[in-house]
């Protein structure tokens, strides 16, 4: 199992609308091509105005087919523009458990 953590700094004050556009839109989008979906998560303490989601993917392969997938539906790409501009930084890790790792698939 490999997850992807995908780690956004969003504009000041942008969370409440980065989180409402994604409730009532994207995230039935996302889990309909992207399959499971770890946790979504807004900072409290640390960096501020932080979006960390994490998704599983049994490899790389099927990470590679379902983002695909995602990118190629008209739906998502009509979703899009409504966060792209919230968004100053993105960052995305695939990370791939230990053995002994609660988590490992």
């Amino acid at each position: 199992m490999f997850y992807e953590i995908r780690t956004y700094r969003l504009k000041n004050g942008a969370i409440p609308e980065y989180l409402r556009v994604v409730e009532e839109t994207g995230i039935s989008i996302q889990k309909k091509h992207l399959g499971t979906l770890v946790g979504y998560y807004a900072s409290e303490i640390g960096p501020i105005n932080e979006i960390v989601h994490i998704w599983a993917f049994k490899s790389l392969d099927d990470r590679a087919e379902r983002r695909a997938r995602l990118m190629a539906d008209a739906d998502w790409q009509a979703f899009l523009p409504k966060i792209r501009d919230l968004i100053e930084v993105a960052e995305n890790k695939i990370m791939k458990p230990a053995a002994f790792s609660p988590v490992h698939g």
